[in-house]
C-alpha cells in the first residue's frame, strides 16, 4: 500500500504523498482492484482497531519497516473531523494509530498479554458505550 502508485506521483516514501484522498470519488479517479484509494485506506485503518491484526503486523516485522511507519504517519489524517465520521470504530482506530507512533508499543504488541489487555479494554469500552 505504501508506494507511489497510491497517488500516481513519483515518490521514495509514502509520507511525501500529496494529500488524503477525497471522500467522494471523481469519475476519473484511479481504481485499485475496483476500489478507490479512499475505500482502501478506510478498510486498512478500520482493521487497525483489532489488537490481533496489530499483533499480526508486528509478527511480519512490518512495524519495523521505515516505509510502513511513514505510511502510518500519513494515515493520521483520519483523525480530522471530515474523515473521522467515516470510521466504524473511531475510538479504537484512532488509538491504534496513535499507539503505533510509539516504538515501545510497536515492540510490545508482539506480547499475547498486551494483545489480551487491549482486547479487554475494547470490550469494556463497548459495554460502557452501549450502557449510555
Amino acid at each position: 500500500m505504501a508506494d507511489a502508485t497510491l497517488n500516481n506521483e513519483p515518490s521514495d516514501h509514502p509520507d511525501t504523498q500529496s494529500s488524503p484522498p477525497p471522500f467522494k470519488p471523481h469519475p476519473s479517479d484511479t481504481l485499485y482492484g475496483g476500489y478507490t484509494r479512499f475505500e482502501l485506506e478506510l478498510e486498512f485503518v478500520t482493521m487497525l482497531s483489532s489488537p490481533l491484526y496489530l499483533n499480526h503486523l508486528a509478527s511480519l516485522k512490518l512495524l519495523q519497516a521505515p516505509d510502513f511507519l511513514a505510511y502510518l504517519t500519513y494515515l493520521q489524517y483520519w483523525s480530522r473531523p471530515e474523515y473521522i465520521k467515516y470510521l466504524n470504530y473511531p475510538g479504537p482506530t484512532l488509538r491504534a494509530l496513535e499507539l503505533l507512533q510509539e516504538e515501545r508499543f510497536r515492540t510490545e504488541i508482539l506480547s499475547p498479554e498486551v494483545v489480551g489487555k487491549l482486547m479487554q479494554e475494547g470490550v469494556r469500552g463497548s459495554v460502557e458505550f452501549q450502557g449510555r
